[in-house]
């Protein structure tokens, strides 16, 4: 009985922890997300998604993705930012 009560402890503790951590993983591709289109954003980049156009609108946008003015350290910390997105599995 009592190995029973034990086993029943540790399964929800292993359950809490994947919540914790799908919640956290969630929260940090949130994050991530935002920082490399804030960047988008300050550049000019006229967003085109819905999610985009939600959190950062259009208003006073200019450029395109390809075209968008941004300096090497800018696309060097986007192309980091999406391998962080990637290996997280962010969609």
């Amino acid at each position: 009985m009592r190995m029973t009560s034990m086993a029943a402890v540790i399964g929800l503790a292993a359950v809490g922890l994947a919540a914790t951590i799908s919640l956290a993983t969630a929260q940090t591709c949130k994050s991530l997300w935002y920082q490399r289109n804030a960047i988008y954003k300050n550049a000019g980049y006229c967003f085109k998604t819905a999610r985009g156009v939600r959190e950062f609108g259009n208003a006073g946008c200019a450029y395109g993705e390809a075209n968008a003015p941004l300096s090497p350290g800018q696309r060097a910390r986007i192309a980091s930012i999406a391998r962080s997105e990637q290996a997280l599995g962010c969609r």
